[in-house]
């Protein structure tokens, strides 16, 4: 089963943030956000990785890979985005 869509929801519901604040970070739509999180529109992969980074948490807890919300430590060659 995909959950992206339920935890990028819950992640947000956590921080008590609102799909507007969220589409804007991402520089998108609130309507095209509400999608993703009714899974009615894949999340792109470059928007899932902004997600990830934004919440703390890694890219296979939002896929529902694993229940760990801990990010895995970022290599060297990777900077900050």
């Amino acid at each position: 089963m995909k959950m992206i869509h339920l935890r990028i929801r819950d992640l947000r519901e956590d921080r008590d943030l609102t799909q507007k604040q969220l589409a804007n970070y991402l520089m998108c739509d609130q309507s095209l956000y509400s999608k993703y999180e009714r899974g009615e529109r894949p999340l792109p992969l470059d928007l899932a990785d902004k997600l990830a980074d934004y919440h703390g948490v890694s890219v296979d807890y939002l896929l529902g890979r694993t229940n760990v919300k801990t990010p895995y430590p970022k290599s060297p060659s990777r900077k900050n985005t």
